[in-house]
């Protein structure tokens, strides 16, 4: 078999295993938690940044457009989970950041997140975890700078 047949039936798995697992997150933040997956990324990006994130700051770190992310912020920040401050000498932007409501909430979804993903992948060791996982982050390093080399290149 081909080096280029090989790394498509990786592509491929790679691609089922991630859509199922997404779907069983989506279906349980859903059931269980009555949000969704983007709420859910919205909370953990902000939860990374306590300081707070401007809106495109946000868009970029979750690779969305702004508008997707202005109507899940206005629901969040209705909800009384997320607070928006207005950036001095800006008049147009805002920052976001979590609520003591909004930490509180996502701490209880991210636990239970976590839970999820550690069952689904309870037949993977942990040493083979780390090892996916460095080895997906190399790549995905490799690939971030080949895109920027063939972009630097035009």
């Amino acid at each position: 078999m081909s080096a280029a047949k090989d790394r498509l039936r990786l592509w491929l798995r790679l691609l089922k295993v991630v859509r199922g697992m997404e779907q069983e997150v989506r279906e349980k933040l859903r059931r269980e938690h009555n949000t969704t997956l983007p709420r859910f990324d919205v909370m953990s990006a902000l939860s990374r940044h306590p300081e707070g994130l401007k809106m495109s700051q946000l868009s970029g770190v979750l690779r969305v457009s702004n508008g997707n992310v202005t109507g899940i912020a206005d629901r969040l920040s209705d909800e009384g989970l997320v607070e928006r401050t207005p950036v001095p000498g800006d008049r147009r932007a805002i920052i976001l950041r979590l609520t003591p409501a909004g930490q509180k909430e996502f701490a209880r979804q991210a636990q239970a997140h976590e839970n999820w993903i550690d069952k689904m992948l309870a037949g993977v060791s942990p040493a083979d975890a780390r090892a996916m996982a460095e080895g997906l982050q190399a790549f995905a390093t490799a690939a971030e700078f080949e895109k920027e080399e063939t972009a630097n290149a035009q």
